[in-house]
């Protein structure tokens, strides 16, 4: 049975935010602790955290859950050294991997179902990749099947896999996230999300 994997990319330093977005409260934990719940909670098993600038301050926080835990050295140079960092440790641990899915830890309104409808869809369209659109672009949580690997280490530099997106355009099926456009980079994006999530801070 096909089994995939799931990297979060959490390295980034929230210079807009001016603290850890990773650490802001939300439904009651740590963001990032909320957004892990979900991902451990779908059909993904095999998951690698990437942790860059303060990794120190994020560790606790994700270091009692059954997962790959990732420190990116290299962080500085931008989401293509994270995307590298985490799919290399995950490959290496599992190395059977039919595919893996990259999210990142301030889309708050990821669910388990998007993450499983990713697999979903990549298993009946036959598409290696699978990605995520909302206000007119496409983006993350996105599904790449290992084929698209080695590419995907090739990455450099602040390349997000948006450009791997482009250039297999006959290879990509999407799936509609309205909410997917919310990310929370700033303190208003922040202060905005209470009301958006129903009150919930």
């Amino acid at each position: 049975m096909e089994s995939y994997g799931l990297v979060m990319l959490a390295a980034g330093s929230s210079n807009r935010m001016g603290q850890p977005k990773q650490l802001l409260a939300y439904r009651g934990k740590a963001l990032i602790e909320y957004i892990l719940q979900i991902a451990l909670s779908s059909i993904c098993k095999q998951i690698a955290v990437v942790l860059g600038a303060n990794a120190d301050q994020i560790l606790p926080y994700v270091q009692q859950q059954d997962v790959l835990i990732v420190q990116n050295k290299d962080w500085k140079e931008g989401m293509a050294s994270s995307i590298r960092c985490g799919l290399s440790a995950l490959t290496n641990q599992f190395p059977s991997l039919a595919g893996a899915i990259f999210m990142v830890c301030d889309q708050p309104f990821v669910s388990v179902s998007l993450i499983n409808d990713l697999v979903d869809k990549k298993k009946s369209t036959g598409k290696s990749i699978i990605a995520c659109t909302y206000k007119e672009t496409m983006g993350t949580p996105a599904l790449f099947s290992s084929m698209h690997f080695p590419e995907l280490m090739q990455l450099q530099g602040q390349d997000g896999a948006k450009k791997i997106l482009w250039q297999h355009a006959g290879e990509l099926e999407t799936i509609s996230f309205p909410m997917g456009y919310i990310d929370i980079d700033t303190m208003q994006d922040y202060q905005n999300l209470g009301s958006l999530a129903g009150g919930e801070g």
